[in-house]
């Protein structure tokens, strides 16, 4: 006698695979809110392109914007302030690099550098100390620029590193003008 083996699926073969879907399905239930959870909040999602209205803002005047948790430093500088930003020697400077987010990494640090071609009379940077991550006072210092009275850091009218522990200039964020009076951060 001989046993035929037969190719039509049991009921236990049944109960295997639906076992196993069921497992599959309850795995990524489980998983998933760990999953979700490394999206990026709402509110950082919200912030990562602002709109600042610099209309209001007269020469010699500063406003301080939020972006990303940050404060952003955007000063309407004075014809004077741009002349003494362009005539530092570059030489003198701690840190003779941008750190302009719009420009290439290696740019060097002069005042144009600094700000948005055509509108040199705006500054517009991260209100961060590069030493500590303080906010320094601005329209203050030696350099008439922004003073960190934590360790001492002082900053030209550029944003510009000139004396203290800071190891960097300000950081300048990727912006542009979406109008003539509208600067658009992110």
């Amino acid at each position: 006698m001989t046993v035929e083996e037969t190719t039509e699926p049991t009921r236990r073969d049944f109960l295997y695979i639906a076992t196993g879907a069921a497992g599959v399905v309850g795995a990524a239930a489980l998983a998933w809110p760990f999953i979700d959870q490394m999206n990026p909040d709402a509110a950082t999602l919200a912030l990562a392109q602002v709109d600042v209205d610099v209309s209001q803002v007269a020469e010699g005047q500063s406003i301080t914007a939020k972006w990303r948790g940050k404060p952003i430093f955007i000063r309407h500088r004075t014809a004077q302030e741009v002349e003494e930003g362009k005539n530092v020697d570059l030489g003198a400077l701690k840190d003779p690099v941008a750190r302009n987010a719009n420009l290439p990494a290696d740019a060097q640090a002069t005042d144009a550098n600094r700000a948005a071609p055509g509108q040199e009379q705006w500054l517009v940077m991260v209100g961060v100390c590069t030493h500590l991550g303080c906010v320094p006072l601005g329209q203050s210092g030696d350099y008439d620029g922004w003073y960190c009275p934590c360790h001492g850091s002082a900053y030209d009218t550029a944003g510009r590193i000139r004396q203290g522990p800071a190891p960097e200039n300000m950081a300048v964020p990727l912006y542009t003008f979406a109008t003539p009076t509208t600067i658009r951060i992110g």
